[in-house]
């Protein structure tokens, strides 16, 4: 298999399954969803989906563990690589960073509506490990800001980090989908504000 193909292949069943899993609990809520209806979303019998899951409170903890997981290795992959290179463009650093948080936004909308409503719905030890993997992000995020802004006291730099994710996670909040910019004039938008964002932090 080439590796173009490797790269465009058909998502698992398991994938599937989770990605109108999402979809749906984010339209109707957790509750207003039944496991025959994500099964006929995927084309299964709802007694079907259990061959992957036991049930909707497992596809809800690694909808949203899976997706902190996502986004704190996302991280650390871009902090190793500037390493790897030397270490020497904290600027580029944030703007990798950045990028990878605004494909989140965008792509997995869903996610995080899902992650605004129904986190408390987990239980205790799933909810949280999501809230340790989240403050494992933003202390990756945390360390880049300071690199780029030294005069930024670290307590100021958490604050402005939390701050520029509320910016970026609004996405489910802005407009239908297709009401927004293409999405190339949306991400950079979303970048511009996020860059002026700590940069007004420093000057403040």
């Amino acid at each position: 298999m080439s590796t173009h193909a490797a790269r465009v292949a058909a998502p698992t069943r398991r994938e599937q399954i989770l990605r109108e899993a999402a979809r749906l609990f984010a339209e109707r809520g957790f509750h207003g969803v039944g496991v025959d209806e994500i099964g006929a979303a995927v084309g299964i019998s709802g007694p079907g989906l259990y061959r992957h899951f036991p049930g909707k409170d497992a596809m809800l903890a690694e909808l949203l563990v899976g997706i902190s997981e996502r986004l704190l290795e996302g991280g650390r992959r871009r902090v190793a690589e500037d390493e790897a290179r030397g270490g020497g463009s904290p600027e580029a650093l944030l703007d990798a960073l950045i990028e990878g948080h605004i494909d989140f936004a965008l792509d997995d909308r869903p996610l995080i509506t899902l992650h605004d409503r129904e986190l408390d719905r987990l239980r205790d030890t799933d909810r949280k490990r999501v809230r340790r993997l989240q403050r494992e992000y933003v202390e990756v995020w945390v360390g880049v800001v300071r690199a780029l802004y030294p005069s930024l006291a670290e307590n100021r730099a958490r604050v402005t980090v939390h701050a520029v994710f509320g910016l970026l996670n609004s996405t489910p909040h802005l407009a239908r989908p297709d009401a927004l910019p293409g999405r190339a004039a949306t991400a950079g938008l979303l970048h511009r504000l996020a860059r002026g964002a700590f940069a007004a932090a420093e000057t403040a």
